[in-house]
């Protein structure tokens, strides 16, 4: 669907790599942690539910973190995340199906694959407690939604447009995650989101995406109708456990500081 688009020459070239790593191994089957009820426990807390993202380098960020995948996810929940988000992709982000599966050995809480998963094969590169799709980027996407559900992984359709929010919510995915960075140039607004939230029905749980670096962002998403936030440069660049603390803390019910 979205190869005819223009999109950021970086995007096409995820795109490409993501299409030359075709298939997964074996079917796998998943006895998956509820996001859901992960992120409904931090909200009954009086927190904000922080979707923490492992992401070692980005086409949008300098350098690499080298650090052990594994330890950054125990800070991570040391902090308070309500889930974690952890790269596969390995050409662009630095990412491993190891990674992953690791991190899920090591904490209790659900860990993301975020990856550009294009077809139903590739769901079985790693077992997950929930898979991101993309819906720019899938052509049927209510087909891969079942597939992906039917392995038990949950699902989290991504959307940057109203035409994308249309086809998310006609699929059985529960989650809804709006990006609030635009694909075809990279950057980011977060009107985005306060744009595309009041499209969502209520009974979807809704995660707001990228460009969030301060709990006064956090703030800002929570009341446009965010049931989370998914935060990966600002946390990854500096005490991960210390950053994920603040935006944990950033709900406007507790008030949350203004600096990472």
């Amino acid at each position: 669907m979205g190869y005819s688009e223009p999109i950021a020459p970086a995007v096409r070239s995820i795109l490409d790599s993501a299409r030359r790593r075709g298939t997964g191994g074996d079917r796998v089957s998943v006895d998956a942690r509820s996001l859901v009820e992960s992120f409904d426990r931090v909200r009954q807390d009086g927190r904000m539910p922080v979707l923490a993202e492992i992401k070692p380098t980005s086409p949008t960020t300098a350098g690499v973190r080298e650090d052990d995948p594994v330890e950054l996810a125990r800070e991570m929940v040391a902090g308070g995340a309500a889930a974690l988000s952890v790269l596969t992709e390995p050409d662009h982000f630095g990412g491993r199906p190891a990674d992953l599966r690791g991190v899920r050995e090591a904490v209790d809480v659900p860990v993301v694959r975020k990856d550009f998963v294009l077809h139903e094969q590739q769901l079985d590169t790693v077992r997950a407690d929930a898979v991101l799709l993309i819906a720019r980027f899938v052509d049927d996407l209510d087909a891969l939604v079942g597939a992906t559900q039917d392995r038990g992984f949950q699902v989290i359709v991504e959307v940057h447009t109203p035409e994308e929010v249309e086809r998310a919510v006609t699929t059985d995915a529960e989650v809804v995650g709006v990006n609030n960075r635009d694909l075809s140039e990279l950057s980011v607004d977060l009107g985005t989101f306060e744009r595309l939230a009041p499209e969502v029905p209520d009974d979807r749980t809704l995660i707001a995406e990228s460009g969030i670096e301060r709990p006064v962002d956090a703030r800002r998403m929570e009341r446009a109708g965010a049931d989370g936030v998914l935060v990966g440069s600002a946390i990854m660049e500096g005490d991960v456990r210390a950053n994920t603390r603040q935006l944990v803390a950033a709900t406007r019910e507790n008030g949350g500081g203004e600096g990472r």
